[in-house]
């Protein structure tokens, strides 16, 4: 079985340790560079993980932090999450699990009145 693969994306720290605090900081540096993107876009970019990401904006952010690729978009191990079915046993992948875990309602019982 191959290994699943996913990325950490360092955008905002990279921005802090420049001094940029805000997202609005970036945007006329992108301009600068052909790239035109809106305010949420910015956003989005800087406070999300992003799923796709031009080759442009990419090199315009590298150029404007003045890292390289590996600074920016690190490659991590996919952590699988394990959840447990409805008979205890252990399973992974999937949707993770909601709710309070292990802990399931008792059925209540009613009990004939014992007068």
């Amino acid at each position: 079985m191959t290994a699943k693969l996913d990325y950490q994306w360092h955008l905002r720290e990279l921005m802090a340790h420049r001094g940029m605090f805000s997202t609005t900081d970036l945007r006329p540096l992108l301009a600068e560079r052909g790239i035109d993107l809106s305010a949420s876009q910015i956003y989005r970019l800087v406070t999300e993980k992003p799923e796709r990401l031009s080759m442009k904006t990419l090199m315009a952010l590298l150029d404007i932090l003045g890292c390289r690729m590996d600074e920016l978009i690190e490659p991590v191990r996919a952590t699988s999450k394990v959840r447990r079915t409805a008979s205890g046993e252990a399973s992974s992948g999937g949707h993770a699990e909601t709710g309070v875990g292990s802990f399931r309602p008792k059925r209540a019982r009613i009990l004939p009145d014992p007068q």
